[in-house]
């Protein structure tokens, strides 16, 4: 699914524009990225939580020369699916 077929559902289920359903999931993920920018963590219940966790420093190796490579730390976004979503990604799909 793609985020113009994201848009397509929100507005069908919702029963608005396209417009407003694109403006309305714009405006959703800028605030999530907003927060986790600024360190913090969204939860939405049953769904799952977003949140930023800290990768550690590291030593890589270059594919191509075999070379160690030093890869720096990083803030990472992380996803932790909730409950209802975990049943519903493993509820079977009646035919």
């Amino acid at each position: 699914m793609t985020k113009s077929d994201l848009v397509d559902a929100i507005a069908e289920r919702a029963g608005i524009t396209k417009r407003d359903a694109h403006a309305a999931l714009d405006a959703t993920l800028g605030a999530i990225s907003d927060e986790l920018a600024g360190g913090g963590g969204v939860t939405l219940t049953g769904f799952g939580t977003f949140k930023v966790s800290n990768r550690a420093a590291r030593q890589g190796v270059n594919p191509r020369t075999g070379a160690p490579v030093a890869i720096a730390a990083a803030r990472v976004p992380r996803f932790t699916a909730g409950s209802s979503l975990k049943t519903a990604v493993n509820t079977p799909v009646k035919a």
